[in-house]
């Protein structure tokens, strides 16, 4: 079994050269979705699904 790995938010704002507050818009957007983890609310995002969004956008510039 594959093991998918999570980033916390300021891991994948990190990777993706944005602003969390970035993310949470997109994520509400529907632009780039999160995986909630928690009661609280609380966001990951998939390592494949950040990496796949930069091939995307490289792709489109």
């Amino acid at each position: 079994m594959v093991k998918t790995r999570l980033l916390r938010i300021k891991e994948a704002a990190e990777m993706l050269g944005v602003n969390p507050e970035t993310l949470r818009r997109w994520d509400r957007s529907g632009r780039l979705k999160a995986v909630i983890v928690s009661l609280r609310g609380d966001r990951r995002y998939k390592k494949e699904d950040i990496e796949s969004f930069i091939k995307k956008s490289k792709s489109l510039n």
